[in-house]
């Protein structure tokens, strides 16, 4: 089953203008879809209203979850499995399991970040994205607008407020969503 969903696509020649155009727009109770820019703009985040991201404490998790799968691995191995007498250490060595347990560390929370990231962002095999102006990764700033979210305004006055607020132009974009 498809529906067609209609969104108004402001476009910004400039980073500076984009970030006062947020603002401006969402003080008068315009609610935006989501921004592209060409490079990151610093302060866009905050002013579009977006949370912190909560990554860091998954990274944290796969991480801890690393050193615990690597010290398990070597103390169940080298201290009960399969003990070694090297050198007269004791079977339980810890400062020889560093390497090891830093590795996988690094291992575990790096692949978990990447996966999580695709999985949060919708991002795996097959997936298709939407593409609202492909001038966004060149030079262009994209600011997009559902229409049904801003069903408070009429399709005019949204456009006339985009245009105060600095767009050099506002398209309407009808996109095919499959459910």
């Amino acid at each position: 089953m498809s529906e067609v969903k209609s969104y108004l696509v402001g476009v910004f020649d400039d980073d500076d203008v984009l970030l006062g155009a947020i603002k401006t727009l969402r003080e008068k109770g315009a609610k935006i879809v989501e921004a592209f820019t060409p490079f990151p703009v610093h302060g866009i985040d905050p002013a579009l209203g977006i949370k912190r991201s909560r990554l860091p404490q998954a990274a944290f998790i796969f991480g801890a979850t690393g050193t615990t799968c690597a010290l398990t691995l070597q103390i169940a191995t080298l201290g009960f499995d399969w003990p070694m007498n090297i050198g007269g250490k004791p079977n339980l060595a810890f400062p020889a399991f560093i390497p090891v347990s830093f590795e996988l560390t690094v291992l575990f929370a790096a692949l978990g970040m990447v996966g999580t990231f695709l999985l949060a962002s919708g991002l795996g095999p097959g997936s298709q994205k939407t593409v609202f102006d492909p001038r966004s990764s060149d030079d262009k700033f994209i600011l997009v607008f559902d229409l049904e979210k801003n069903s408070q305004f009429s399709t005019e006055e949204l456009t006339k407020m985009i245009k105060d607020s600095g767009a050099s132009e506002v398209n309407i974009k009808d996109i095919v969503e499959k459910h």
